[in-house]
């Protein structure tokens, strides 16, 4: 399934960016870290302002880790286990992530944002340890903060490089493609000889 994250942010704008990153902490798999360079980007385009596009981002974020927690404190541990094999969740690395879990339970929702895949199993493995909510919300959106934003002005530079550079790469590309083939094979034939 091919899912075009500029057309959905150019049809719903700050809402498709919330829904995006609302559905990805549910467990849907939305690419976030995609959507919120994408973001940037169009920022630098002047489709989006910089603070309502953080809040869109952040809130649904938050949201989402809400709703994921609280399915863990109700559900529970099985639901993770029902629904988590489709993305090669098992008991045992459920019981390891556990484990860590109940060790590093705060700095493990603080760094945990910015490893995908691991971002997304955060919130239920606090709910399904009973993690006070009010700590998590707190260190969770700190986190959020931080890492929309990180990915928001790091696809606001990319774009302004892109904007300013795009035509250049274009004109030189193919010129510039065969000048590094044939320097590959300047070296792997000098290299060849060196060997003999």
């Amino acid at each position: 399934m091919h899912i075009d994250i500029q057309q959905l942010l150019h049809h719903y704008g700050y809402f498709g960016v919330f829904l995006i990153l609302f559905f990805e902490m549910v467990g849907i798999p939305f690419p976030a870290e995609t959507t919120l360079t994408i973001s940037g980007f169009e920022w630098a385009r002047g489709v989006f302002q910089l603070v309502p596009l953080i809040l869109a981002a952040v809130l649904g974020n938050i949201a989402g880790s809400s709703v994921a927690f609280w399915i863990g404190c109700w559900l529970g541990r099985s639901v993770l286990i029902r629904f988590g094999k489709y993305v090669g969740i098992t008991n045992e690395r459920l019981d390891k992530a556990d484990h860590l879990f109940h060790r590093y339970q705060s700095w493990i929702v603080l760094i945990g944002k910015f490893i995908a895949g691991i971002r997304v199993l955060i919130p239920y493995l606090a709910g399904i340890n009973k993690m006070n909510f009010t700590i998590f919300s707190l260190y969770n959106a700190l986190s959020a903060i931080v890492w929309a934003t990180v990915f928001i002005v790091f696809g606001r530079y990319i774009g302004i490089e892109w904007i300013k550079y795009h035509q250049v790469l274009h004109h030189y590309l193919v010129l510039g493609i065969i000048v590094g083939i044939i320097m590959i094979g300047i070296f792997a034939v000098l290299k060849m000889r060196h060997r003999k």
